[in-house]
């Protein structure tokens, strides 16, 4: 039978992340997506200014509510992007009322990078979106997030290795779940992400791309969330989201230098599926 996940982002209409990464990745696979859209912005906020908002703060519980009687039930929900406490709060409400125990939970914290939460965040958000995180089966932050959450000081890379195990003695406080903490980098010329399940910890590295776009997040987590849901364990399900993500970058740098436009992954599309196995 078909997967199904439910993605809980906003639609930045222009700029490639959010939902408009992970409805064609994970569709891509083979995997039906179906979305909870939390705002939709004319672009994504990250370089672009006078850009539209609207709120949809107020339909989140409707759309799960409406599953729920339905009958609707989803092999993963995968959250992204929430711009606000009360999104916390009504994705975790939505997440109990339409989820079984058998939904997977895939929380990608979406809050901060480069050591700096993003705009509109408050200094409290962290602590916040632990409640979320505590909640989920498998977590993707980001070395600035995993920092901000466990009150560890942010460390530019190359990191010790110390200082990763640090991070995540920290999240293995705030979760029970998985961890795949992103943007590893412990010698200069890769990065990769170290996955803890339990006690075991595994790394994955890839090629380090000199360069920097939005969204790329958005595609390791989509890509990671098809690779779990076909059977891969993490570590496999992250080294193919790491590779697809990369190649990504790599594609996207050689035909256009501007980061807020996002990476090229639709060229990539044939990639990924090789690197599923799907063909």
């Amino acid at each position: 039978m078909q997967k199904r996940v439910a993605a809980i982002h906003d639609i930045s209409c222009f700029g490639k992340c959010s939902l408009t990464v992970a409805l064609p990745i994970i569709s891509a696979a083979g995997i039906e997506c179906a979305g909870i859209p939390t705002a939709v912005l004319s672009t994504h906020t990250g370089g672009f200014s006078g850009y539209t908002f609207r709120d949809l703060t107020d339909d989140i519980m409707p759309v799960a509510s409406h599953w729920k009687k339905e009958g609707l039930t989803f092999d993963a929900v995968y959250t992204g992007y929430l711009g606000s406490v009360e999104q916390i709060d009504l994705v975790c409400e939505a997440i109990d009322t339409f989820g079984t125990d058998d939904t997977l939970l895939i929380v990608d914290p979406v809050m901060a990078d480069h050591g700096k939460l993003y705009g509109g965040f408050p200094e409290s958000f962290p602590k916040e979106m632990v409640r979320l995180c505590a909640k989920a089966d498998i977590i993707t932050p980001n070395i600035t997030e995993a920092a901000f959450m466990t009150d560890m000081p942010y460390m530019e890379a190359p990191h010790s290795e110390e200082y990763i195990k640090g991070l995540l003695d920290g999240l293995r406080k705030i979760t029970n779940g998985k961890i795949v903490l992103t943007g590893v980098c412990y010698n200069a010329g890769e990065i990769g992400a170290a996955c803890l399940e339990g006690e075991k910890l595994e790394y994955i590295f890839t090629p380090l791309v000199d360069a920097a776009y939005h969204g790329t997040g958005d595609v390791f987590t989509s890509t990671l969330t098809c690779g779990v849901l076909m059977g891969k364990t993490l570590p496999e399900s992250a080294l193919i989201a790491a590779k697809f993500t990369a190649g990504c970058i790599k594609i996207t740098k050689e035909q256009y230098p501007e980061m807020k436009y996002g990476v090229n992954f639709e060229s990539q599309i044939p990639n990924l599926l090789k690197l599923l196995e799907i063909i």
